[in-house]
């Protein structure tokens, strides 16, 4: 393997909205910024949302910029489909270790034609639509990635060689290789951000194997104006669905899953996504089932009750278990927590607000960081100061740190950092 030391003044690990704007701060300020992250583009979570609450806000046209600005920066460096492997120290220099994973094209070579993709006779799942259709063994991840390079996915390329023959510039390289890289930097910033739990994990609800179930990200793609269908569509048959229900909690707050915790978010994106059905399908019935609402933020309280005005239906109740019903309908079995009745309905589509876990939960070989109880890295004082992860120079934002909204994710980039530049100044002051 070839390898590289590179020095910066500061490294941010994680390209999604968090990091983005923390190095977008820092770039600003004149300070030299890696951006690691270990997806081919960058953008996180929120690339992949159709719109934000609760202003309804296109989440690309809040994304793609920041994401065009980072990648335009003259102050920031992208490193993407490069994953972290270690962070340690060499006197007063963090030392982050990461794995360049092969994409088996040049980057420097490519130009983003497509050539390869549209030549590429292999489909295979899209994990950027939900798993929905079907994208190709080589391929630019979605429209709007940066880079805008292809990679080749090995687990399904049969070798044709077709790609390398249409690529203009011989950009494909079938014999690529990982590369070890070292970088060496003043602070660190943890944006890892988080994932949802898996939809096979809650047997509960079928564990991924009934019709017509789908978690919350893939309803996020069904409603993207860039999303699958064009269109929301149920996927075991392509019709509309009439009757869409919304199961919260379905991990989180769950001590069998063990996520004792909140995670913040779910029950206004489900009320968002609500909102948004009813305006694409306006003849739906819509129905959130929930323990409790929990609007925590500014304007959400309003944001609900203008969802409760529009007609959504709000049951009061925990969901014991989901079966298939006929027509690829979804049975669901609850008790009615006001009155304690034991009800079934039935429903075209059902949507989980999947538990919110740190998409890096492992943190063996990260020098001065740690997990908290429940996965997420923990904050030293997290009440005063909670982008402080450790000793003074690593710093955390978003939802590495704990489940979070948007708008509380940017806040925290920002304070990290600031508290970066403020120990980076001192720094240049004692030399």
């Amino acid at each position: 393997m070839n390898s590289e030391n590179l020095k910066f003044d500061a490294i941010v690990i994680g390209g999604g909205i968090a990091g983005l704007q923390a190095a977008i701060d820092l770039g600003d300020q004149g300070y030299k910024v890696a951006i690691i992250e270990k997806n081919p583009s960058i953008g996180g979570n929120m690339i992949r949302l159709s719109k934000v609450f609760p202003t309804l806000d296109c989440a690309s046209c809040i994304t793609t910029p920041k994401m065009a600005q980072a990648a335009h920066h003259k102050n920031i460096t992208l490193y993407t489909y490069t994953e972290v492997k270690k962070l340690s120290t060499k006197g007063n220099k963090y030392i982050v270790g990461a794995v360049k994973k092969p994409r088996f094209v040049d980057e420097d070579k490519c130009i983003g034609c497509r050539q390869c993709e549209i030549n590429c006779p292999v489909l295979v799942p899209d994990p950027e639509q939900g798993n929905f259709v079907a994208k190709k063994a080589i391929s630019i991840p979605f429209s709007n990635a940066i880079p805008q390079i292809a990679y080749l996915d090995t687990q399904w390329c049969m070798l044709c060689g077709k790609c390398a023959k249409v690529c203009p510039k011989d950009a494909v390289d079938y014999f690529q290789k990982p590369v070890n890289m070292e970088f060496e930097s003043d602070v660190v910033i943890m944006a890892t951000g988080f994932k949802l739990t898996s939809l096979e994990d809650k047997r509960q609800y079928g564990q991924g194997k009934l019709k017509n179930v789908i978690t919350s990200l893939q309803m996020e793609r069904l409603l993207a104006p860039h999303g699958p269908y064009n269109r929301v569509l149920r996927p075991s048959d392509g019709k509309e669905p009439e009757s869409i229900a919304f199961i919260q909690c379905a991990g989180s707050r769950d001590k069998s899953m063990g996520i004792e915790y909140c995670s913040r978010i779910c029950c206004m994106y489900s009320i968002k996504q609500a909102m948004l059905l009813s305006g694409a399908l306006p003849l739906a019935d819509l129905t959130i089932y929930n323990m409790d609402i929990r609007a925590f933020g500014k304007g959400y309280e309003q944001f609900y009750q203008n969802a409760i005005a529009m007609g959504i239906e709000f049951v009061r109740a925990k969901v014991a278990y989901l079966t298939q019903g006929e027509e690829d309908k979804v049975i669901v079995h609850f008790e009615d927590q006001t009155t304690g009745e034991k009800i079934q309905r039935e429903h075209d589509l059902v949507v989980l607000a999947l538990g919110a876990v740190p998409e890096m939960d492992n943190l063996e070989g990260f020098q001065g960081i740690s997990c908290g109880y429940d996965n997420f890295i923990h904050s030293i004082n997290p009440n005063i100061d909670p982008a402080l992860l450790g000793k003074q120079g690593i710093y955390g934002a978003g939802c590495c740190i704990g489940p979070k909204d948007i708008v509380d994710t940017i806040s925290e980039a920002g304070n990290a950092a600031m508290q970066a530049s403020i120990f980076l100044a001192r720094k240049k002051e004692e030399k």
